[in-house]
């Protein structure tokens, strides 16, 4: 299994209880960071996904108010100076 060298940005903080870990342990940092990583990808994905607010105006019921207007009159209507 090969190795690849990359550079990411990982908050102090965390970085320094990384480094606390690795220390702990005996293991070099390196080895610390790619057992979390494998943790974290071993864990399922959520099942559900984000669902975004209904946030409709009105009753779908009614008729649609736009209908007998063309796209470029509704256009005007949008860009109107008033």
């Amino acid at each position: 299994m090969g190795r690849m060298k990359t550079t990411v940005e990982i908050h102090d903080v965390l970085l320094e209880r990384a480094r606390r870990r690795a220390m702990e342990t005996g293991q070099p940092l390196r080895s610390v960071i790619e057992d979390g990583l494998r943790q974290l990808l071993a864990k399922p994905l959520p099942k559900t996904r984000y669902k975004m607010k209904d946030c409709r105006y009105g009753n779908p019921e009614d008729p649609n108010p736009l209908r007998n207007y063309a796209w470029e009159e509704i256009r005007d209507i949008i860009h109107e100076r008033r």
